[in-house]
């Protein structure tokens, strides 16, 4: 890909450095290259002695990974940040308002706006949440949207993660990592904090514990220490000062949530749940889940304990329903969308169907339930092979897919083997749903490490670098 195919985050079409990136590039021009090599193999070795790992299913050769860290920060001037958060804001609403709406009236239904039978048929629709009321409203507490850059510059949403979205402990780690090894460039440079996140999302949770409860008691339910994400769950409990639980550890009683302690039985009223709906609860859903607790969905819909984020989110994050944020945003809000999908095909619909097999090398196609960046085809990155056992796949069930252009996402450059280069960037900020919505600014910056590559997914190979948002 050339470099001028795709939008750089440090320097223009003319190769000058950004006013954003200045002070930084002026700080790396003057800095030995072996001092930056010094400080990358430092940064290894802390990572790897925190512990700072992540798991691959399915590999035989090891179950810990370390997720390779760039020492290059992402910059985003404060202005750019200030509408990618009004956006974000506004899209987490919408969110929220059509989870409401169709375990609820199902408004938008009736309104044909949504297929009801895309909602209804949905593997994550979860008919048990019908009619029941959670507190302030709100099903998806902790967001994970996925932002690209594309084009000229323009931000898109390439997805809604509601379900168990993680990674924000990597955006805490990158961040202390960098303070650690660039000081430096801190008091050079007015970078928004983000190191307050665990008590903004600690503060979140305890405003929509259940009513009447003034001191609530937050848990972090985890599958335990052999999920891919187990570090994020023990090192966000440590941070916020609560207890890391897994379902062994808890029993519902009357309808009541409670976990056993050394001093006995200890009421619970806030989870922040690690644990797919599926596995929750072995009387609701899967019976031989090891991983929740017998009685928990009872408990929820009589409304005892508040689980976050909410039973039956995923239904909002499905790619199948992905193409239809927009008209959420105009049917609940009645506002235009701040923020722009990326142009999407439905193969479900005919006219995309036979469209998307007459260009699957230009185009990237994900299934609807897939996630990691696993279940997807990218066209231009395809042998002929690749592209035809995939128009199988689709042509046997093409309802499972949908496609999207080949974008040429931002890059940012990197240091890799070869000195320093542009690899392409995602950004997945944390937006936080309570008595408001907030966030830290920034987020977690993904890297796709190999040259040319635009799955930046760690379980793809992917890296992460720090993101800076500085203020006025």
């Amino acid at each position: 890909m050339a470099a001028r195919e795709f939008f750089n985050e440090m320097v223009d079409a003319d190769g000058k450095v950004r006013a954003h990136y200045a002070s930084y590039d002026e700080w790396l021009k003057g800095s030995p290259v072996a001092r930056i090599e010094q400080k990358r193999a430092e940064a290894d070795m802390l990572f790897r002695r925190l512990g700072i790992t992540f798991a691959v299913y399915g590999e035989e050769s090891g179950t810990e990974r370390l997720i390779p860290f760039d020492i290059i920060p992402r910059i985003i001037p404060a202005a750019e940040w200030e509408k990618l958060a009004a956006g974000l804001r506004q899209r987490v609403r919408a969110l929220n308002a059509f989870l409401h709406d169709i375990y609820h009236g199902q408004e938008i239904l009736r309104a044909n706006i949504v297929p009801a039978e895309m909602v209804r048929m949905n593997g994550q629709f979860r008919p048990e949440m019908q009619g029941v009321d959670v507190p302030g409203g709100i099903y998806a507490h902790i967001a994970g949207v996925d932002i690209v850059r594309a084009g000229q510059g323009e931000f898109y949403v390439l997805e809604d993660n509601l379900r168990v979205p993680s990674g924000v402990s990597y955006m805490l780690e990158d961040r202390r990592m960098m303070m650690r090894l660039f000081p430096e460039l801190f008091s050079r440079n007015r970078v928004a904090p983000v190191e307050h996140y665990p008590d903004m999302l600690l503060d979140t949770l305890r405003t929509v514990s259940p009513r009447g409860i003034k001191d609530p008691t937050v848990v972090v339910l985890t599958p335990g220490a052999y999920n891919s994400a187990y570090f994020e769950h023990s090192f966000l409990a440590q941070q916020m000062g609560v207890e890391l639980v897994q379902g062994q550890d808890m029993f519902v009683k009357d309808d009541v949530l409670y976990m056993r302690t050394t001093q006995g039985a200890r009421r619970v009223d806030v989870i922040y749940r690690r644990v797919d709906d599926d596995f929750l609860d072995p009387r609701a859903f899967r019976p031989d889940s090891m991983l929740g607790v017998p009685g928990l969905l009872s408990a929820y819909r009589a409304g005892s304990v508040t689980l976050c984020n909410a039973i039956g989110t995923g239904v909002a994050d499905d790619k199948s329903i992905y193409p239809f944020v927009p008209d959420m945003v105009r049917f609940y809000l009645g506002e235009e969308p701040i923020l722009n999908n990326v142009p999407t095909y439905m193969l479900r619909k005919p006219d995309d169907l036979k469209y998307v097999l007459e260009h699957l090398p230009e185009l990237v196609v994900k299934e609807v339930h897939g996630s990691g960046g696993y279940g997807m085809l990218v066209g231009p990155a395809s042998t002929r092979q690749e592209i035809e056992d995939f128009r199988a796949r689709i042509i046997a069930a093409p309802e499972k897919y949908i496609a999207q252009p080949t974008l040429a996402l931002s890059a940012c450059p990197t240091f890799v083997e070869s000195g320093v280069a542009p690899r392409h960037i995602d950004l997945r900020p944390f937006v936080l749903s309570g008595r408001e919505i907030r966030m830290v600014p920034g987020g977690l910056t993904r890297v796709a490490l190999r040259e040319g590559s635009l799955v930046v997914n760690s379980s793809q190979g992917g890296g992460t670098k720090d993101t800076w948002v500085l203020e006025n």
